[in-house]
């Protein structure tokens, strides 16, 4: 039950001190796109290049997360939201901790990447497009959930039976059917370097 009685707690260590103290510039890498895109894929990679760089990251995998914080949780449009919703509440706790957070998520809706948008500070918010066609997508089919979605064992997928929303203005479009892991993943480091995040 929500309750009005909860104040937020400030920290005697702030967001900018623990960016600095690290040498980089928090931010939410928010990698969307369609199953079998690829986002988890790139999504590593990043964050093995980062490592390899000695930058303070942290991955949020979709399906990781569905195993406990939202366990609880199927695939409805209502329970999507609310997916989202609870995971762009810990990504900005953990971009406060003054991480390069990453979320690959298939985050279907615009209105709800909108949101996760709205709740970190301007500049922090780095939507990333995995732009590969739904074709694709299902003839790389990684988890065989396209055969189970034309067979009918899984309703509201994303692409087939479920709308996906094509971002409009994503800070970052890779397309995996033309470019290699490496070479999206170097597009995206790129991108940070070239705005500040990392040195």
């Amino acid at each position: 039950m929500k309750t009005d009685n909860t104040v937020w707690h400030a920290h005697l260590v702030t967001k900018q001190e623990r960016a600095e103290l690290k040498g980089q510039k928090p931010c939410l890498l928010w990698y969307t796109g369609l199953s079998g895109s690829g986002k988890s894929t790139i999504a590593n990679a990043v964050d093995d290049l980062l490592f390899q760089q000695q930058r303070h990251t942290y991955l949020l995998d979709g399906d990781n997360v569905r195993h406990g914080l939202n366990g609880d949780l199927g695939f409805s449009d209502q329970d999507r939201i609310e997916n989202i919703r609870r995971i762009s509440q810990v990504a900005k706790l953990f971009v406060d901790s003054g991480l390069i957070v990453s979320t690959a998520f298939i985050s279907p809706f615009q209105t709800d990447r909108d949101m996760a948008r709205a709740m970190l500070e301007p500049g922090e918010f780095i939507e990333v497009f995995i732009d590969t066609p739904i074709s694709v997508c299902e003839q790389r089919d990684p988890k065989g959930l396209y055969k189970k979605a034309r067979a009918g064992e899984i309703k509201d997928f994303t692409g087939l039976d479920s709308s996906y929303d094509v971002p409009k203005q994503a800070e970052i479009q890779v397309m995996t059917a033309k470019q290699s892991v490496q070479q999206c993943a170097q597009q995206i480091i790129a991108y940070l370097k070239t705005n500040g995040y990392i040195g």
